[in-house]
């Protein structure tokens, strides 16, 4: 077997290789190609493909969310990795030898994976309302080796308003140390940096070229590690993001047709999903669409079709082609156009939104909101808002962190939809240019090629397919 180190560099595209000397210098010794992503292009269905060689059909990771029919809640983010079917990369080598380890840091659905180490963010919340940062290991005593060595993990750098380089760089060093110190035969690293960025700013503001740089030199202190260690390198990325210009708020088109209902709570609107006979769990240029009543699913589909930004609805033979024919998508899907993407706004007036619309709440929004990563810019003395109420959150008081706008055309850059060109989406690099066949490299070709890198090209092992 040999050491591999597998660098997850979220956004990053052939196009931005530019900005990136660590990453330019190895595809320069090894190899980069285009890499063809899924649909949906989003974070847990493409690294759910990479490590079952899967299809969302397959393992079921249809989006960073869905509703479950059963509890008539829309949960997005859950982090449990049984809710992935089919068998893993690291159980396939585990089968294939036994002495194989495989660490798993920050990628998605880590808790309770059968990973030899993991990590995942992990708030606490206390019942005083509180959200304190800290990470899931396993072991569990990884938790305090980590913080204990690196610090408290950097929570509000890695999602929201704060949201910097702080959190991947923690991440490297965190990577840095489980590589070294514990050896593990595959390491697979999550570098979710440049998504901050590339959707407040889009990819093509000045701007960006900084932001490449400053990740590509996390990559390059842990590229350096494994050239130290003889271990091998593939660096790759889930998709691109691209410029867009129209939010589209499919759950109002939902509501002014009568299929959406909401129940006010203290004078602001929640979604209804129970009560609903059709609404949408919005996921950047991806939305399902659960529709109540079969006979009600073609109305549905005319309404969607009309409205402006949408590209595409999937129906149930639509689903199936692009391989989302799965019973937790909804009974449709929609695909934005290229320059646009889906709130999740089902409130008309913003003054009857619910609390947590204008904060960082990504477990109870019923939908994706990139808008999350920016302070609202009408706010007046956002900065001294913000200082106050850290200090009633040091003072024991609740509050609300009410600094998030509701303003969509504030974001520039979206995903879930494959990219037009190949130079604007996910790449794939490795150390080891002989292991690649073809010009491109698809997303279900991920594992075997990382497994290839372990055991040799020759290696073949059996895939669970749910």
């Amino acid at each position: 077997m040999k050491r591999t180190l597998v660098l997850n560099v979220v956004g990053m595209t052939p196009a931005l290789l530019a900005h990136a000397p660590s990453l330019r210098a190895l595809a320069g010794r090894g190899a980069m190609r285009p890499l063809t992503t899924v649909t949906p292009a989003l974070t847990t269905s493409v690294q759910s493909t990479f490590v079952t060689g899967l299809l969302p059909s397959g393992h079921g990771i249809v989006a960073n969310g869905w509703y479950f029919r059963d509890l008539s809640e829309i949960w997005l983010w859950r982090q449990p990795n049984r809710l992935v079917q089919g068998e893993k990369l690291w159980e396939s080598a585990r089968r294939r030898d036994p002495a194989f380890t495989c660490a798993k840091l920050f990628w998605w659905y880590n808790m309770y994976a059968s990973a030899d180490w993991s990590a995942t963010p992990r708030p606490m919340y206390p019942a005083d309302g509180r959200k304190l940062p800290d990470i899931y290991t396993h072991p569990a005593a990884l938790r305090d080796e980590l913080q204990g060595t690196l610090g408290q993990f950097p929570l509000f750098r890695f999602w929201g308003p704060a949201a910097d380089i702080v959190s991947s760089q923690w991440i490297g060093r965190s990577a840095l140390h489980v590589f070294e110190k514990h050896r593990p035969t595959l390491t697979l690293v999550y570098l979710p940096h440049l998504d901050y960025g590339l959707q407040r700013l889009g990819p093509d503001h000045p701007a960006i070229a900084e932001e490449v740089r400053r990740v590509d030199d996390v990559c390059g202190e842990l590229i350096a590690a494994a050239d130290r260690a003889g271990a091998q390198v593939v660096v790759l990325s889930e998709y691109g993001i691209t410029p867009v210009s129209r939010p589209v708020h499919i759950n109002r088109a939902l509501r002014q047709a009568g299929l959406l209902r909401v129940r006010e709570e203290l004078g602001r609107e929640q979604l209804d999903a129970g009560a609903s006979d059709a609404f949408a769990v919005a996921d950047h240029q991806i939305a399902h669409v659960y529709v109540a009543r079969p006979e009600l699913i073609d109305q549905v589909a005319a309404l969607l079709r009309a409205l402006p930004g949408v590209e595409r609805v999937l129906d149930a033979e639509g689903k199936r082609e692009l391989g989302l024919g799965h019973a937790r998508s909804g009974e449709l899907v929609a695909i934005s156009q290229a320059d646009a993407w889906f709130t999740y706004y089902h409130f008309m007036d913003p003054a009857q939104a619910p609390d947590y619309a204008r904060t960082v709440d990504i477990h109870r929004k019923p939908g994706y909101d990139p808008v999350e990563l920016l302070i609202d810019p009408a706010l007046p003395l956002a900065k001294g808002r913000i200082a106050w109420r850290l200090l009633q959150k040091k003072l024991g008081m609740r509050y609300l962190m009410d600094v998030i706008s509701l303003d969509a055309t504030l974001v520039r850059g979206s995903h879930g939809r494959p990219t037009d060109r190949a130079e604007d989406g996910p790449l794939f690099i490795t150390s080891r240019p002989e292991l690649l066949r073809g010009e491109r490299v698809h997303a279900l070709e991920v594992r075997d090629l990382l497994l290839a890198h372990v055991f040799g090209a020759d290696a073949t092992t059996s895939r669970a397919t749910a």
